[in-house]
């Protein structure tokens, strides 16, 4: 594993006869200001908000808070970036490639400092942010920037962003606009606001001047989304939202690594994953002997700080959503769900709560049909393949799936009757740039990564051109 960068980056002397990686010891953060113009600002209102380590509870720092004064700046930056003239628009596609190479470089220069920067803002074991967050980053980049001279003949790209992200977790994304500059990108061309939904989020959604809106996050606010689109500019909004995501295992599969996958499934990032495999329907003829595995496998989770690397789950994001989790877990009791493991907070510090398993699950508990967002895996039971495929589709979301079998005829059909945008076959969040990811029915619209994303940044143009019959 290549080790780039400075000492102050993360590289320490002799880190590469680790086994693994190891955090860097941050110091102070550097960046907590909005990026604008590739400048550094404070909030037009004077106003900021605090970030907290939700391990321990400990405040990291203040952070300014955008409102709606700041992304009309932000939005006057990036129209001007992309004006006739300007150096973004005078750029060869080639050069735009090259930057995106050079941003993704120097992320892996930094790599380290923005895992530890992730983990102590969200809680995140360090593994997972250094491993799947940036190693997912990174290569997204470079596909994408591999697509910056290929698109051609068909459609005009639209090239300049403004990134809005949750008041919740914004260090790891402001540190990226110190490389973003650090790369080369000419001002204006991406923006970073940090701020809340209801005034930063909601100027965004209804401005005038802007003409995509990308959203992930809950479908509550998917929908308002939606509505401030229809009542402005009528922009266009793709949207990854909620889902309550089916694992259908069936008694001929390798048992071992369904119990394996669909606990990962259920329980990475502490379940707070759009993505959370939190319903897992198994065949009755194998339905004990699962659940009996599922309670062995989920004593082998390291529960701790989340910086140690040996930690395999952390603490929930804040206060309010461990909350509500520790209600539905709640509910689930007093519905008739059989707690085989967990189900209760740990600690007096932090926001731990230990990984959750209930089996005996119905399809009417609160714990079957609302999106937990937690590390809570609830076993159903099915009888047929029919039954499966019906409840499995009887949800308002329908954004991932999973099928565990041996009979890939088997795999093949249901797959296709399942109503999620992705499915996987014997294995759970296979997650590539070059696959196109995004969800039906109320889990979104549009679609993310691979090829089809282009299409959800373009305009299709048509020019007609009467020729002279002179020869």
């Amino acid at each position: 594993m290549a080790q780039n960068g400075t000492t102050e980056n993360g590289v320490a002397e002799g880190i590469s006869a680790l086994p693994f990686p190891q955090p860097v010891k941050v110091q102070e953060i550097r960046h907590t200001k909005i990026f604008i113009n590739n400048e550094w600002h404070t909030s037009s209102s004077g106003k900021t908000f605090p970030t907290f380590n939700p391990a321990t509870g400990v405040k990291i720092c203040d952070v300014e808070e955008a409102d709606k004064e700041d992304v009309d700046r932000a939005v006057g930056a990036a129209k001007a970036a992309g004006q006739r003239g300007s150096p973004w628009r005078r750029m060869d596609t080639s050069s735009r490639g090259m930057l995106l190479h050079k941003l993704a470089d120097l992320m892996e220069r930094d790599r380290l400092l923005l895992a530890t920067l992730e983990t102590l803002d969200t809680g995140k074991p360090f593994l997972q942010s250094f491993f799947i967050d940036l190693d997912g980053s990174i290569k997204t980049l470079r596909y994408y920037a591999g697509w910056a001279d290929k698109i051609h003949g068909k459609s005009l790209p639209v090239g300049e962003f403004n990134v809005f992200f949750s008041e919740q977790t914004p260090l790891t994304a402001l540190h990226i606009g110190s490389l973003i500059k650090e790369a080369g990108f000419p001002p204006g061309v991406v923006n970073i606001v940090p701020g809340f939904g209801p005034t930063a989020g909601a100027a965004i959604a209804s401005h005038m001047d802007i003409n995509k809106v990308a959203f992930t996050g809950s479908t509550e606010v998917g929908q308002l989304i939606k509505e401030a689109s229809a009542k402005s500019n009528l922009k266009r909004v793709t949207l990854e939202l909620g889902g309550k995501n089916p694992c259908i295992v069936f008694a001929d599969c390798d048992l071992q690594l369904a119990v394996e996958e669909t606990q990962k499934g259920a329980l990475y990032n502490q379940g707070q994953c759009c993505t959370a495999a939190s319903r897992v329907f198994v065949e009755e003829s194998i339905y004990e002997e699962f659940v009996r595995r599922s309670i062995e496998n989920v004593k082998k989770i390291v529960i701790g700080d989340p910086l140690d690397p040996q930690t395999s789950h952390g603490p929930q994001i804040d206060r309010q959503h461990f909350d509500k989790i520790m209600d539905l877990i709640k509910s689930g009791k007093e519905e008739g769900a059989r707690l085989e493991y967990g189900g209760a907070a740990l600690g007096e510090k932090g926001l731990f709560i230990k990984p959750t398993i209930f089996s005996g699950v119905k399809d009417h508990m609160r714990i079957a049909k609302e999106e937990i967002f937690g590390p809570v895996q609830c076993i159903f039971s099915f009888k047929s393949p029919q039954e499966a495929i019906e409840r499995a589709n009887s949800s308002q979301y329908g954004l991932v799936s999973a099928v565990f079998t041996t009979s890939m005829d088997r795999a093949l059909s249901v797959s296709a009757a399942l109503e999620t945008g992705t499915v996987w076959i014997n294995c759970y969040n296979a997650l590539h740039a070059q696959t196109p990811f995004g969800g039906y029915k109320m889990s979104g619209n549009g679609r993310e990564l691979g090829e089809y994303a282009l299409a959800e940044y373009s305009e299709v143009k048509a020019v007609t051109i009467k020729l002279s019959e002179t020869l």
